[in-house]
């Protein structure tokens, strides 16, 4: 993994259904890229914003890597100024590889579940359990054929036969259902599912209603949460190389409010679901509201997310 800015070239820009484009980024001087795992994402520069895109291909590609992006109007403007701008030749510039959402090392059995542009990551680990030989079912729900990005590379692949595609405007018989998708738990079964934040929250709540163990069920989501509750109350944050005490506003972000002090901590998705800022804890007890950290991760009270989370105690103190 990379963890410095480096430039790639766009080799071919594909509409791969309405609105969702495949872009294949490669080495200006015909390199090989950094080495990545299914489910990986890079950090992307653009203009000002930085934005995450999950690596669609397969993981022993070296040559290239390849992104989808939806051109989604209602969102934070980076992925429609994406979709608009960046043309075949142009120089993009990322970070990364990064994974938060990786294959379990030692499944039994996998249940893909991809929900719309949700499919990127999911394309990535079908091919690696393909290549490892694994057991594992591919569900993949649209609103129709026409949003169906990858479709013909899906249909056409040699895993194809675990495939099975679900369109909203189909018929009856193969329209999505989540909970038969999701099943019964078994040691050694792990769920992943990568989709828009309502069909998520779904998946989440039916698979804590079907007995599915948190370690078991991994999910990439979309978007975060917003960055300024309404139930926010003002407390403090203390470095701890300087003692330095810094009020956080109840209409303030950690983030922001370091900031203003002076204090840069790294940023990226500012909506607690790519652990860009995660910052560790040295003493002071944090009011998680991230959505990328486990359960386990907030109990230890060692980590948070500045960019949303806050705090219980009067006082944090932190280690940036």
């Amino acid at each position: 993994m990379s963890s410095d800015w480096f430039s790639t070239r766009v080799a071919a820009k594909r509409e791969e259904a309405t609105g969702i484009f495949s872009y294949e980024l490669v080495d200006p001087d015909g390199k090989e890229l950094p080495s990545f795992e299914a489910g990986a994402h890079l950090d992307v520069k653009i203009g000002d914003k930085i934005r995450q895109f999950s690596l669609a291909n397969p993981p022993q590609e070296r040559h290239r890597y390849v992104l989808g992006v939806q051109r989604e109007l209602a969102g934070r403007g980076g992925s429609a100024a994406f979709a608009d701008n960046v043309k075949e030749g142009d120089s993009v510039l990322i970070r990364g590889p990064h994974n938060l959402f990786p294959l379990a090392p030692n499944a039994t059995e996998s249940v893909l579940l991809a929900g719309g542009i949700g499919v990127t990551p999911i394309l990535a680990m079908a091919a690696r359990l393909h290549e490892l030989g694994a057991n594992f079912i591919f569900h993949y729900c649209t609103r129709s054929r026409a949003r169906t990005a990858f479709h013909d590379q899906v249909a056409g692949a040699e895993y194809n036969d675990k495939v099975k595609f679900h369109f909203d405007d189909g018929p009856d018989e193969q329209k999505p259902n989540l909970s038969a998708f999701i099943g019964t738990p078994a040691p050694g079964k792990h769920l992943y599912v990568c989709g828009p934040t309502v069909m998520l929250d779904i998946v989440v709540d039916l698979a804590k209603k079907q007995g599915w163990p948190d370690a078991q069920v991994h999910l990439e989501r979309f978007t975060g949460v917003e960055a300024k509750p309404g139930d926010a109350r003002e407390f403090l944050v203390e470095i701890k190389k300087t003692g330095q005490l810094i009020a956080i506003p109840a209409d303030k972000t950690v983030v922001e409010a370091l900031r203003a002090a002076g204090i840069d901590i790294p940023v990226s998705c500012e909506q607690g679901v790519c652990a860009t800022c995660l910052t560790n804890i040295v003493s002071g007890v944090p009011d998680h509201r991230d959505l990328i950290l486990t359960k386990q991760e907030h109990e230890s009270g060692k980590i948070f997310t500045p960019c949303v989370s806050r705090s219980l105690s009067d006082i944090l103190v932190i280690d940036v």
